[in-house]
């Protein structure tokens, strides 16, 4: 079977090879965990906070830095999944959105809650894959909460404890 084809893009220095690999292998993780099981593309940009606070301002509105955007490519529920006939026919590969998280939002929140870069970047990462899978928390009930859990799921496959 085809793999996933996940670019990741540094719109910042300092984004090391294994930075984008390890970014890579979280993405396939969480993709497998959801039953993500054709071949699919995700486009990452790893950015600054000025360059992910622009985006934010023209793409929702919001005039500050956030710490990780997402830009699903289907209007999916949680536990809905695009089918290989959404597939791009000059690649063969479903699209499933882009991605972009803030390197300096890394950091921050990562010192903020007292774990590592490396388990923030996990976090984020996946955060963002359910985000294109249709998953929201705009509530505080049962959406936030699934999504928690599929987040928490994820991270523990991976390794990555709290």
């Amino acid at each position: 079977m085809r793999r996933h084809y996940i670019p990741v893009a540094a719109g910042v220095p300092g984004v090391s090879e294994s930075q984008a690999a390890f970014i890579r292998k979280v993405i396939r993780t969480a993709l497998a965990a959801e039953g993500v099981d054709f071949p699919c593309e995700v486009d990452v940009l790893v950015t600054s906070d000025a360059e992910i606070r622009a985006l934010n301002r023209e793409a929702r509105q919001v005039d500050r830095a956030t710490d990780v955007l997402s830009f699903p490519a289907f209007a999916l529920r949680p536990g809905e999944l695009p089918g290989p006939e959404d597939a791009d026919p000059g690649t063969g590969l479903v699209p499933l959105g882009d991605m972009m998280i803030s390197l300096e939002r890394v950091a921050a929140q990562a010192k903020e809650y007292g774990h590592s870069n490396r388990r923030e970047l996990a976090y984020l990462t996946v955060h963002s894959v359910l985000h294109l899978l249709g998953y929201d928390h705009m509530d505080e009930g049962p959406m936030k909460a699934q999504m928690r859990a599929r987040e928490e799921a994820v991270l523990a496959e991976l390794g990555i404890a709290r």
